[in-house]
C-alpha cells in the first residue's frame, strides 16, 4: 500500500493519484482514487468543497515543480545495477495483478454498501415524506448513472456475500444489471434514468405485505398467492403517492408482465409494454432464479441464464434478451466452471466487451485461499471454459477455496480494456 500525503485543492495538477474521502454517491467520477488526467477534473474536484484531500506521490506523475530560488535540486542518485530473476520478477508481477483485483473488489463492496445504505433511506421516508422519498431515488438512479456514461468498458463484478437484507440486494442487483444493459442498448440518457428509478423502486409494495407473502414460495396457499401478486398494484399506488415520471411508474406496474403474456397482474403482451419495463422484467426473473426465497432452489447464473434462453425465450424482447447474454456472458459472474485444463474456477467478472473471456478465480492445491490464484482468460488464449458445474459438484478442497456464493450480488467498475501489461498470464 503506498503512503498518502495531504494536499491543498488549489495545489492540485494533471498525473497526481488522489483519494477523494468522501460518499462514492457524493462526487461524479467512477472511482473515489483516481490519476488526474484533466485540468476539468480538477475543476470539478474544487467544486466538492474540499479544502484538502489526500494524495499518493508514489503512484503519481504530476506536472513538473518550479524550483525555487536558492534551492539547489539533490544530486541523482545512480542506480546499482543487480541481476534480473525472472523468477522474482514474474512472482512480484503475480502479487501486484491479485492486489488489484483485490483492490478493485474492496471498492466495489464499499460502493455497493453505500448504494444499499441510501436505497434502505428511501424506503424508510416513503411513509412519511413520499415526495423527498422520489427525489432521493432519482438522485441515486443519476448518481449510479454518473458512474456508468463514462469511457471505456465496464465490467460486471460478482460481490462476496452481499451484508444488506435480501430486499434492498434484489433492488440494487436488479438496478446495477438493468443499467448496464439498457446503456449497452444505446438507450437515451433521459430513458436509463427514469430505469433506474423504476428498477430501485420496482418492489416497494412488498412493503405492504406480510413478510411471508413477499417473497414466492412453492407453499403458498391460493389466498397468500393473490395477496402477493397484489404488491403490483400496492406499488402502482406507493409510486402515485410519490409522483413518480410516469416511464417509471410502469416499470412499477409491468415488471411483471411477460411477452408472452403469462405475467401479471394483466397478462399483458409485448406490444403492450413499455421498452424499461421489459428491461426490468427480464433482469428481475434472472436475479430471483439466481436467489430464490429457499436457498436450496437457486440456480447458478449460468444454469439460469440457460435456462431463460432455453426454455423461456418468448418469454422476452428479443432484442434484450440477446443483448443480456453479450453483457453477462454465457456464464455469468458467479458461475462456478471447470477450465479447458480441468481446473476447478469461479466467474469473478465480465467485461463487457469480451464477455466470453472473463476473470476467474482458480482453485490450486498448491496455493493457500488467501493467495488463490486469479486469472484473465483474455490473457491465456490457450485457456478456456470446459463446462458449468453445481457447487455440490465441486471436490470439497475446492469448494473451501472457491467458496460458492449462496447470494450472488453483481457491482459494476470501470476497466481498461485489456489487464495491465504486467498481468500473469499463468496456466
Amino acid at each position: 500500500m503506498s503512503a498518502t500525503a495531504m494536499v491543498a485543492v488549489e495545489d492540485l495538477r494533471v498525473g497526481m493519484f488522489v483519494h477523494l474521502d468522501v460518499g462514492w454517491m457524493s462526487h461524479p467520477f467512477p472511482l473515489s482514487s483516481f490519476k488526474i488526467s484533466s485540468i476539468e477534473q480538477i475543476e470539478v474536484i474544487r467544486g466538492l468543497g474540499l479544502k484538502q484531500l489526500r494524495w499518493s506521490p508514489e503512484r503519481s506523475d504530476p506536472e513538473p515543480v518550479a524550483v525555487l530560488p536558492g534551492n539547489a535540486a539533490p544530486e541523482p542518485v545512480t542506480a546499482v545495477e543487480r541481476p534480473v530473476d525472472p523468477a522474482e520478477v514474474a512472482r512480484r508481477a503475480e502479487a501486484a495483478w491479485i492486489e488489484h483485483q483485490q483492490s478493485s473488489l474492496r471498492v466495489c463492496e464499499r460502493q455497493y454498501m453505500e448504494a444499499c445504505r441510501d436505497l434502505r433511506k428511501i424506503t424508510d421516508r416513503l411513509g412519511a415524506e413520499p415526495q423527498q422519498a422520489r427525489e432521493a431515488a432519482e438522485q441515486l438512479s443519476r448518481a449510479m448513472l454518473d458512474k456508468m456514461l463514462v469511457e471505456g468498458d465496464l465490467c460486471v463484478r460478482l460481490l462476496g456475500e452481499p451484508l444488506s437484507d435480501r430486499a434492498t440486494a434484489h433492488a440494487m442487483n436488479v438496478t446495477v444489471v438493468s443499467l448496464l444493459l439498457a446503456r449497452s442498448l444505446q438507450m437515451a440518457e433521459p430513458d436509463l434514468l427514469d430505469l433506474g428509478t423504476g428498477a430501485l423502486l420496482h418492489d416497494i409494495g412488498k412493503l405492504a405485505l406480510p413478510e411471508r407473502v413477499r417473497l414466492p414460495r412453492d407453499d403458498f396457499s391460493t389466498a397468500e398467492h393473490a395477496l402477493y401478486r397484489d404488491h403490483v398494484a400496492q406499488g402502482i399506488v406507493q409510486g402515485q403517492r410519490m409522483g413518480l415520471k410516469p416511464a417509471a411508474l410502469l416499470v412499477l406496474a409491468q415488471h411483471h408482465e411477460f411477452a408472452d403474456g403469462t405475467g401479471f397482474p394483466r397478462a399483458s403482451k409485448l406490444e403492450s409494454q413499455s421498452v424499461l419495463a421489459r428491461v426490468v422484467s427480464m433482469v428481475n426473473l434472472y436475479d430471483n432464479l439466481c436467489n430464490a426465497a429457499m436457498p436450496s432452489q437457486s440456480l447458478t447464473p449460468h444454469e439460469a441464464l440457460s435456462r431463460m434462453f432455453a426454455q423461456s425465450r418468448n418469454k422476452f424482447d428479443v432484442t434484450i434478451l440477446s443483448g443480456f447474454i453479450r453483457l453477462m456472458g454465457i456464464y455469468p459472474p458467479g458461475s462456478v466452471v471447470q477450465l479447458s485444463d480441468d481446473r476447478y474456477a469461479t466467474v469473478m467478472s465480465i467485461n463487457a466487451a469480451r464477455p466470453l473471456k472473463p476473470r476467474v478465480q482458480v482453485y490450486d492445491p498448491s496455493r493457500s485461499s488467501s493467495r488463490a490464484l486469479h486469472l484473465d482468460l483474455e490473457q491465456t488464449p490457450d485457456l478456456g471454459i470446459r463446462r458449468s458445474l453445481r457447487a455440490d459438484q465441486l471436490p470439497a478442497a475446492a469448494a473451501d477455496c472457491l467458496a460458492p456464493r449462496l447470494r450472488v450480488a453483481y457491482f459494476f467498475d470501470v476497466e481498461p480494456v485489456t489487464a495491465p501489461a504486467d498481468a500473469p498470464a499463468l496456466v
